[in-house]
């Protein structure tokens, strides 16, 4: 499955994959565990993964409980590839839910990318020190590119109005990105999107929009949109664009790659959230009626949903 004569990678999700190319360039063999689109919280791992893993030489994580099934896929596969913690180096936001857990979307803020790229080069150097002189090229220049997004990012959302900044997400994958460049982050679901929605979570999400004045809220590339639509249709704001968080976006997308990734989020957040007067959702009468049914509703045929995936995987 790998090419023979060049330094084998494999990187857990496409924003890493994306990372490593940007780096390694020509002079790597890369793969990628969770394909584009798909939600790496909820990655049920295949014996083509194994296969994977069984020829690596560098294998790329994340951590902070990003890919919880990579360990024992790594273990099965007997696996001898240098595993790589890209995270090492970043201080991670601390889950207010669960004990000793930690945010693991951390790329989700540019000036974290950095980081990430610096031990992605330090692992390819390592691992391949014939080449060293060619990673060190493209990651400087990368590291630029990345330093010079941050800063565009950073002027950008502080374009918007100081108490216009609030973003509204399906799952708490913005804290970083938030915490970075001045935004409140409000989500219906945690920072694993294994997490059901709770009733208390949509009524706290609900009482923001109607503090702040919230115009829009956000879909997210690898989430179903359902929830985060009725609320936009109860509350009647706008649908502000779709972000991409825990995977790229397909080839020819605004989000095809990490950088490309980021920016898109910050336009799109930019635009919708300047806009006091923004084309506001509509919905039908028969749509009309309480709210909190609406919700529990929604919630219960995705919780019904996951409860059935559940049972043919383990009959």
């Amino acid at each position: 499955m790998f090419a023979e004569d060049k330094l084998k990678v494999l990187a857990s999700a496409s924003m890493f994959a994306d990372m490593a190319s940007n780096i390694g360039g020509d002079r790597i063999e890369l793969k990628t565990i969770v394909p584009i689109g798909a939600d790496p919280h909820l990655h049920e791992t295949t014996p083509i993964d194994a296969i994977k893993v069984s020829e690596a030489d560098v294998i790329l994580v994340n951590g902070l409980t990003f890919e919880g099934w990579i360990t024992e896929l790594i273990d099965n596969a007997g696996s001898s590839a240098d595993v790589i913690l890209i995270t090492e180096g970043v201080t991670p936001i601390s889950s207010t839910v669960y004990k000793n857990a930690s945010d693991p979307h951390a790329w989700m803020a540019a000036d974290h990318g950095v980081i990430y790229a610096k031990n992605i080069f330090d692992a390819l150097s390592k691992n391949d020190p014939a080449n060293e002189a060619y990673y060190e090229k493209n990651y400087l220049r990368y590291k630029k590119e990345l330093e010079d997004l941050d800063t565009y990012i950073k002027l950008a959302i502080e374009s918007i109005p100081r108490d216009q900044r609030v973003l509204i997400t399906s799952h708490d994958a913005f804290s970083y990105f938030g915490n970075r460049y001045g935004l409140r982050l409000e989500a219906i679901m945690g920072i694993s999107t294994e997490a059901d929605a709770q009733t208390s979570d949509i009524v706290r999400v609900t009482e923001v929009i109607r503090k702040y004045n919230v115009p829009a809220v956000f879909i997210e590339s690898t989430i179903n949109p359902k929830l985060i639509k009725r609320m936009a249709e109860d509350n009647n704001v706008a649908i502000g664009g779709e972000l991409y968080a825990d995977s790229l976006g397909p080839k020819g997308s605004e989000g095809e790659t990490y950088y490309k990734m980021l920016k898109h989020n910050a336009d799109v957040i930019v635009s919708a959230l300047k806009d006091k007067n923004m084309s506001q959702t509509t919905h039908d009468d028969a749509d009309k009626g309480n709210p909190l049914w609406s919700y529990l509703a929604i919630i219960g045929i995705l919780a019904a949903g996951f409860i059935i995936v559940l049972l043919k995987i383990n009959s």
